[in-house]
């Protein structure tokens, strides 16, 4: 018992000491501080906007924002025969994408293939450069001829990497008319 109020008492004395030595901060080293913060946000600003160009023989921007617009289209309403995926670099620098990969969905499975190409040409991976739209037709035929187990999948599916496997997105399409959406 005297063990911990001896304890208690050495603990509140010495809280009250260290207390009594802290020294609250000076008005004008906070003013400082804030000023070289917000200048430092600006330059920082300026610097990306390339209003001010310190790296001359550079075009890079400060930040590189890699973004992709993907759209899927059908040529027909329901059992359509051609997908239409275009493809469009809005982001301010270039993107190497890998092969697309078309995913039919149903409900309990799902079965994945890579698209290498078109017509017999490989052009994948692709070099897409800034504000540049690339259209690739899928024509669902050959993948019906590949498996007629697919014709049952109502949905499809379209995703997008680049060559470091980073996903920049997805677009999905109903097939044909089903009881619910998933």
């Amino acid at each position: 018992m005297k063990k911990g109020l001896l304890f208690l008492l050495l603990f509140a004395v010495s809280g009250r000491l260290l207390a009594q030595n802290e020294v609250g901060p000076e008005g004008h080293k906070l003013i400082w501080g804030i000023l070289i913060i917000i200048a430092g946000a600006i330059i920082f600003f300026l610097l990306n906007k390339k209003i001010i160009n310190l790296r001359p023989g550079k075009n890079r921007p400060l930040i590189r924002r890699r973004k992709l617009e993907l759209t899927l289209d059908k040529d027909r309403l329901y059992y359509p025969d051609i997908l239409t995926l275009s493809i469009k670099n809005t982001g301010n620098i270039y993107v190497d994408i890998d092969q697309p990969v078309l995913i039919f969905d149903n409900f309990w499975l799902k079965r994945k293939f890579k698209i290498k190409g078109k017509d017999g040409y490989h052009f994948y991976p692709l070099y897409l450069e800034t504000g540049k739209t690339h259209t690739l037709e899928i024509d669902l035929n050959r993948f019906y001829g590949h498996d007629k187990q697919l014709k049952r999948f109502p949905k499809v599916t379209v995703a997008v990497f680049d060559v470091k496997k980073h996903k920049y997105g997805s677009q999905s399409l109903y097939l044909r008319k089903t009881l619910f959406k998933y």
